[in-house]
């Protein structure tokens, strides 16, 4: 079940360059659909949904490929979330 959040605290200049900086990967398609996440619904998140963000660039490509493009689901429910928002961050 979804619940609105309200955003977290706004997003500073230094704290998005780092995150644009972990977003950019091995892949091309992992580069376009983590920028365009961050562009367009990052400063909506929670400050909880953030830090669940941040734990998923932590993983390798590979299993982060496999996430986003469906290969694969999370058992984590905060990370299999997040997910689907940044899957949807590139539909018009």
């Amino acid at each position: 079940m979804v619940t609105e959040k309200p955003p977290g605290k706004a997003v500073s200049v230094s704290s998005l360059s780092a995150l644009r900086w972990q977003c950019r990967r091995g892949m091309l398609e992992l580069d376009i659909l983590l920028n365009a996440f961050l562009d367009t619904q990052y400063a909506q998140l929670s400050i909880i949904q953030r830090g669940t963000f941040e734990v998923l660039l932590s993983y390798p490509d590979q299993t982060l490929f496999e996430l986003l493009m469906g290969k694969m689901a999370s058992s984590n429910p905060a990370i299999a979330e997040i997910v689907k928002q940044v899957r949807t961050a590139i539909v018009p």
